[in-house]
This record gives C-alpha cells, structure tokens and sequence, in this order.
C-alpha cells in the first residue's frame, strides 16, 4: 500500500519532468525540420549538409542565376599598408583587405534564427566564387598566419560576403620628367578572368569603397586624399571582360633628394670656384683642386642614377647634375686659360733672346771676317802703350750690350691673366645663380601643374 507522501511526490516529480522537456522543444521549435515530426530537431551540421552541403543539390561548378541575368559583385578594399615603390622596376607593394560581396538565392535560408552565418574558410571550397584577379599584378602571396585570413559570411537573403587578405605587387608605370619633383599616378585594377560580361559584372561599393589604414605614411610619397575610381572594360577575343580601377596619386617629398643630391653637388660647385682666388703660379693647388671637384661631380651624378631606370627621355635631375659638372668643368679649364695667358710673357722674352742671340751670332761673323787684317799689328813697334791699347781694341769685335729683360709684356700678359680670374670670380657664381632660378621656377611650375591637374 502506497503512503500518501510518496504518492504526492510522485505526481510533483512527473509535472516538472513534464515542464522541462516543453521549455526545451520550445526553444527548438525555430529549428525544426519542416515537413518531419515536431520531436525531431536538425543540428548545426545537418543545416550546412542541407544548405550546400552532399544533400542540397547545391553545385558550386555553376554560379548563380545560371542562364539568366549576370551576377553583380560589389567590391570595396582597405589599404593596410603601402609602400616599396621602386622607380628602377616601376612597381609598388601594397597589404590589402579585398572584399567582394553578390547574392546567391541558393544560399538564402530561413529555418535558422541568426540573420548571418559566419563560416570556416574551407567551406569557400563547396560554393561559387567570382574569379577575380589583379590585371597589372607582377607578384601576390596569402596570408596564413596562424590561420588563413579569410573571411566567409552568408546571410538570410542569399547575400554571400567573402574578405582575403593579400599582399600585392602591382605595376606602375612611371613619367620621370620631372623627377624628383615628380606626381606618380598608380592604378590596381580587378579584373574577371574567365566569366565575361554576359555572366558577371564588377562595381565599387556606393560607400567607401577605397579604405586607407589610420596613419598611413609613406617613406618619400605623400597619397593625396582623392583616388579616382573607374572602369577598364577589356576586349579580348574572347570576348568582353569586366574590369574596374583605381588611381592612386602619389606626390614625391624633395627631402631625401636635397639632402644627398642638391645640396652637396652646390657645394662642389662653390668649392671650384675657390681656384679663383688662389695665385695663378700655385699650379699644383689650382689643378688638383679642379681636378678633384669634377672628379667628385663625376661620382655623385653616377651616383644619382643608379636608382632610377635607364629610360631615354632626360630628368630634371640629369639636367641639375649635368649643369653642375659643366660649371666645375669650366672652372678647371678657366685655369688652362689664365695659365697660358701669363705664359705668353715668357714666350715674348724668350723669342727676344732668340733673336738677340741671332743678333750676336751676326756680330760675331763679321768679327772672324776681319780679324786677318789685325793679325800683323802685334809685330809693330811700338813706341809707347798707346798704339798696343788701339790694336787691342781693334782686334775685340764689337759686341752687343747685355740684355736687360722689358718688363713691360711680362707686366701686360700677367694683367691679363689676373683680369680673367677677376672676372670669374663674378661671372660663374652669377651665372650659376641664373641657372638656378630657371630651374626651380620650370620645375615647380610644371609640378603644381601636375598636381592640380584633373
């Protein structure tokens, strides 16, 4: 025979047992399979089989609206870094995040509650994916550190949003004219490979569809704000293929470029004109010193070319270089000049002595000529010194006083080569400063003109 309590807390046990299972199939119920009994559930992994897995007739071989309109993809990137321009190869690294959003209806679900599923990377692998690809790519590598950076995310309405990130190398052909005052203008291009135009379509997200990390400096560029976003539509024989693009601006910084270029090549200019003010006889000091300076002027212009491609059309930093080595050049020659214009002195002496000397050998011809006729004096009487001291005279043929070097040419040459260190002294620095003044105007005119330009 039962006693009473334990009948009674029997009949308790069995309600709340009875409570419990109800609260749970009422939060199963948005989870149910429809179509089965209301006491069966469907897992997590059942809804992924159902959804595009072996058991949902999904086939990612053929995209989506299959014979029908083509499938717009709508593409944004953020910019994480970049950098490693390199002129002598004509190229750029930038680290982006890619981020290409369509709508598949074969992906739009409603049995579960979340509006959005965020899914492993390898299930990229059991749906379709655009084909894209980088049209001016020269080099690209993933990232897999720790895991693949890649991001997957389906939503209710069939919305498929897929992120990579991607560290690219991309050409960029550059104008060097002006360089280094130059503005590069740098495109990334994304482009469909295999689909054309019929199938698939590329466009930039309405809103912000270039995004650039927070504090992002380059080492000698500055990225101006504005980037031009446009479309590069290919045709090919294959057919007509959706492409879009970006302009990147790129203003060069002269930091770098005054500081190891300008700078030193002035002040290997300025150095030549020292010569100017040393004594034209210190030939050592003047020659080596011209002779240091263009050799040093020499080095430093090589030394500006080797980053820079070995293109056909001239620089502005070839024409400052070149310049440069022109004045120092000048200079050493300006020395030859003043050395040979004092040297003309000693040859206007020595063509005197040359003749002189011709003056002497005549005299001395006629002496031997009429020496006979005073060869018998000697065997005269000779009643006192008188007629001994006439014979003697007689018998020295005359000769020319001694020569006394004019000092007049010699004054007038050197004068001359004093005159032309004087007038160099003011001459290559105005000069010099002339050049510089059409230079750096040219040049920053046409660089703003760059720079403003649409």
């Amino acid at each position: 025979m039962i006693c009473p309590f334990e009948k009674l807390l029997t009949i308790v046990c069995a309600c709340f047992i009875e409570t419990s299972v109800r609260c749970v199939c009422a939060k199963e119920q948005d989870f149910r399979t429809p179509g089965r009994g209301s006491s069966q559930t469907m897992s997590p992994s059942d809804f992924l089989d159902k959804l595009m897995g072996r058991t949902s007739g999904y086939d990612a071989r053929i995209r989506p609206n299959f014979k029908g309109p083509p499938v717009n993809v709508t593409c944004n990137i953020f910019i994480n870094s970049f950098g490693s321009v390199t002129e002598t190869t004509m190229d750029y690294r930038v680290n982006i995040f890619l981020r290409q959003k369509w709508n598949d209806p074969r992906l739009a679900y409603s049995e579960y509650p979340d509006d959005s599923l965020d899914l492993d990377p390898s299930m990229l692998d059991s749906i379709w994916k655009p084909d894209l690809f980088f049209a001016n790519e020269k080099g690209a590598n993933f990232h897999d550190v720790t895991t693949d950076n890649k991001l997957l995310r389906i939503f209710k309405d069939g919305n498929v949003l897929y992120s990579i990130r991607l560290t690219l190398i991309l050409s960029c052909p550059m104008d060097l004219k002006n360089f280094p005052m130059d503005v590069q203008t740098c495109t990334m291009q994304l482009e469909s490979f295999g689909y054309t135009m019929n199938d698939l379509i590329f466009k930039w997200l309405d809103k912000g569809p270039v995004q650039v990390s927070e504090g992002l400096t380059l080492p000698q560029f500055i990225m101006r704000d504005e980037k031009d976003l446009g479309y590069c539509t290919k045709h090919y024989n294959t057919g007509k293929f959706t492409c879009i693009e970006v302009k990147f601006h790129l203003e060069r910084q002269m930091g770098y470029y005054l500081i190891q270029m300008y700078i030193p090549s002035l002040l290997i200019v300025i150095l030549s004109w020292v010569s100017f003010w040393i004594n034209m006889d210190a030939a050592p000091a003047r020659v080596a010193l011209g002779i240091t300076t263009v050799l040093t002027m020499t080095t430093q212009s090589s030394g500006s070319r080797a980053s820079l491609p070995k293109v056909s059309y001239v620089k502005a930093i070839d024409i400052w270089m070149a310049v440069c080595l022109l004045f120092v050049f000048a200079a050493l020659l300006e020395y030859a000049g003043v050395n040979f214009v004092s040297r003309q002195q000693k040859e206007f002496l020595r063509l005197r002595r040359r003749q002189k000397r011709q003056e002497k050998d005549e005299h001395m011809r006629e002496g031997r000529l009429n020496l006979p006729a005073y060869e018998m004096s000697p065997c005269l009487p000779v009643k006192d010194g008188t007629a001994g001291k006439a014979a003697t005279l007689n018998a020295t043929p005359d000769t020319p006083p001694p020569l006394r070097e004019n000092d007049a040419p010699k004054r007038k040459y050197v004068d001359r080569a004093k005159r032309i260190d004087t007038i160099s002294r003011a001459v290559f620095p105005l000069a010099f400063l002339i050049f510089n003044v059409f230079y750096w105007i040219t040049y920053k005119i046409i660089w703003h003109e760059d720079i403003h330009k649409d």
